[in-house]
């Protein structure tokens, strides 16, 4: 099992998601001789996972049933360890695009945090890119570098626990990008240019607060960055129902039954726009907002190395 390529078969040491419903999934870590338990039953992993095709359908001992899902940056930003805030795919999905991410680019990171980003990254970098990705906190650094080896992407990451801000990415001039979410990140501006390639590299920084922005706008104008922009991702999803809304009275409805001999009382006649027309409403689907919709989580704001 690897994020950046798909194995067939679910295998003792893999990382799957036990998917219960679209609202309720979590991972669970493959083992010889380990039970799961869910509200449907307990999921026995050396009969119910081990040697069977990911996206199978297993039956629990309560009768109820799961699906074994593959696992991707996508559902792991969706169900893993918060040891700090994460970032989600909105966001992510624009970092990727702005930064110009392809198979094959360099980029730096900082913080790792969750690891949310960084497996992004690794997938879109993958098979011969490279991530630089830079912790101030050890033991998540360490908890990083363990999810990075269990998930079968070690070798297209390095992890670094130091301050960037002091101590920078520990490479030079090879990066096509850089990413920065960390609380101060103008400190961190001059170590970015220094390992970011000799012209045309990208730079994206994640901040929650407009001050944080304005201070490291500044600090890329002063290291001679261009095309500095923030922008803000805000989402907003829609439920599609069933709307009843009353038909405003035009004076002419009366009339235009009597002349096509409309009769109210037959039972033939009910189910037709006319009936609907005499009961003053009319129903159609329309897509709703929700009442309460994901608001503000962060500035992006990306710039060029000149």
């Amino acid at each position: 099992m690897s994020f950046v390529e798909y194995g067939d078969t679910i295998k003792d040491g893999d990382t799957a998601i036990v998917f219960l419903g679209h609202e309720s999934m979590f991972p669970v870590k493959v083992q010889h001789g380990t039970v799961t338990q869910t509200k449907y039953g307990v999921i026995r992993h050396s009969t119910d996972l081990i040697g069977k095709k990911y996206g199978s359908k297993v039956t629990c001992s309560k009768g109820g049933w799961v699906f074994i899902l593959h696992p991707t940056p996508e559902l792991w930003t969706m169900n893993l360890p918060h040891r700090t805030q994460i970032l989600y795919s909105t966001d992510i999905s624009i970092i990727t695009m702005m930064l110009e991410l392809k198979p094959g680019s360099i980029v730096c990171e900082s913080g790792t945090g969750s690891g949310s980003l960084s497996h992004a990254l690794i997938r879109t970098v993958a098979p011969t890119g490279h991530l630089y990705t830079v912790e101030f906190h050890q033991q998540r650094a360490e908890k990083a570098r363990e999810e990075f080896r269990e998930h079968g992407v070690e070798h297209l990451v390095t992890v670094t626990n130091q301050d960037v801000c002091k101590n920078g990415f520990g490479v030079s001039n090879i990066a096509d990008a850089v990413f920065l979410d960390i609380p101060s990140p103008w400190e961190a501006i001059g170590h970015a240019k220094s390992a970011l390639k000799a012209e045309g590299g990208r730079i994206c920084s994640f901040s929650p607060c407009i001050e944080q922005v304005q201070r490291t706008c500044l600090a890329m104008e002063e290291y001679g960055f261009t095309e500095i922009n923030t922008l803000e991702i805000l989402l907003r999803v829609y439920n599609v129902r069933t709307i009843s809304l009353q038909i405003p009275d035009l004076g002419k409805a009366a009339e235009d039954n009597s002349s096509t001999g409309f009769d109210s009382s037959n039972p033939s006649h009910q189910g037709s726009p006319c009936a609907n027309l005499q009961q003053g409403t009319v129903q159609f689907k329309s897509g709703v907002p929700l009442r309460e919709v994901v608001g503000h989580t962060g500035y992006l704001t990306f710039a060029t190395k000149s």
